[in-house]
């Protein structure tokens, strides 16, 4: 049986020969496999099921939340780089931080749960009155253990 790659920053599984991971761009040199994951290690996965696991137990439904504002330089520097087109990335680093950030407040209430996976992660973000950004990470908190190799 193939040992997946799970990405270290976000335990997302890594496509094969991947350098980068597609969910929030790790280098795969800083990655684990699944064989090798610590107890305190959380599976985080946008699909339904975990290869090579078994859902045991679902524990409910989990958040991260985190709101954002522009901050008035933030938005001087990001006016400047719309007028020329093309990516704003005096916004990309700061969404960036925000969703990471969501997703390790939905890990934290996914351990509280005493979940050591969650499935289904969705990651949204909303513009509120031009603003506020907020960006959400929901997913399903579960128990999961390895499916028995057969002989």
């Amino acid at each position: 049986m193939r040992v997946l790659p799970f990405c270290k920053n976000c335990g997302v599984v890594l496509p094969e020969n991947a350098k980068f991971c597609p969910n929030c761009g790790a280098s795969v040199q800083e990655t684990i496999s699944s064989a090798h994951l610590a107890a305190s290690e959380l599976i985080v996965v946008t699909t339904p099921t975990i290869p090579g696991y078994r859902i045991v137990k679902v524990l409910g439904v989990v958040t991260g939340l985190t709101p954002r504002t522009r901050g008035i330089l933030g938005s001087f520097v990001g006016g400047i780089q719309s007028m020329f087109g093309g990516e704003v990335t005096a916004f990309t680093v700061e969404i960036e931080k925000a969703r990471r950030e969501a997703v390790e407040r939905l890990k934290e209430q996914a351990r509280a749960l005493g979940a050591n996976a969650v499935v289904g992660l969705d990651i949204e973000t909303s513009d509120l009155l031009g603003k506020l950004i907020v960006i959400s990470a929901t997913g399903t908190a579960v128990v999961v253990e390895r499916e028995s190799q057969s002989p």
